[in-house]
């Protein structure tokens, strides 16, 4: 008979596998409420004439005044731009054939204002021109604004005090960061829509009373929402 030398240890009758540290998974969101920084009016100048060259110039005429009136105000404006511009002829509504009685065109334009003080009575002005439609305001921020920072610096900020929470009851801590994405980045789309500008007021036409006092226009505030989902490893907890 013969013996081992060097005995083995008696294995552990529930032997603990090795495991990989556990993850928590927690989503992180942000909801702020702040001030818009941008002000965006569209403006639709219409003309009208008996033959085409006249309401080309009508229309041209009505244009330039608009844009000398919008430009007038220097800095206020932050952008200017001149979108969909069109002329066609109204036909007869009776009688046999058809015959053009009349032709419309229209300009539209759109204007940007940082400076709200001007914006009521830049609305009044452009409101009391001839055959002139105000739009607006549409209240918006900044692609480059900070207040989006914040809100994804806040969204971050709760996801990780989440998952110390999770860890925290399990009687353990975080070890590392796993991964952290926009939710919605796999498929690009956003997770709540973007907030409504607002429409505010709305002139066709010259209104009865020239030199009508500026239109008293209160900022709607803009709601901004941040969303993640971020991947968190942990110190195995003892259950």
């Amino acid at each position: 008979m013969t013996t081992n030398p060097h005995p083995s240890p008696n294995p552990s009758p529930n032997p603990t596998p090795a495991l990989e540290d556990p993850r928590v998974a927690v989503r992180g969101e942000a909801r702020l409420e702040v001030d818009p920084e941008i002000a965006r009016i569209t403006i639709t100048v219409t003309a009208r004439g008996r033959d085409r060259r006249a309401a080309l110039d009508d229309l041209t005429h009505r244009n330039n005044t608009a844009l000398q009136l919008i430009k007038s105000y220097g800095e206020a404006i932050e952008n200017l731009e001149t979108g969909a511009f069109s002329i066609s002829p109204q036909l007869t509504d009776k009688g046999r054939g058809e015959r053009i009685r009349a032709y419309q065109g229209r300009v539209h334009i759109t204007a940007e204002l940082s400076d709200f003080t001007a914006l009521g009575e830049l609305t009044t002005r452009l409101a009391d021109l001839d055959l002139t439609r105000v739009d607006g305001p549409y209240w918006s921020l900044r692609p480059t604004s900070p207040a989006h920072a914040q809100a994804r610096r806040q969204a971050v900020h709760e996801a990780v005090q989440r998952a110390r929470e999770y860890a925290d009851a399990l009687g353990t801590q975080l070890t590392a960061l796993i991964d952290i994405a926009d939710i919605g980045a796999d498929n690009s789309l956003p997770p709540y829509p973007p907030a409504p500008g607002g429409l505010r007021t709305v002139a066709y036409g010259a209104p009865e009373a020239a030199g009508a006092p500026p239109l008293d226009l209160e900022p709607q505030r803009q709601t901004i929402y941040a969303n993640i989902n971020a991947r968190f490893t942990m110190a195995p907890p003892r259950l």
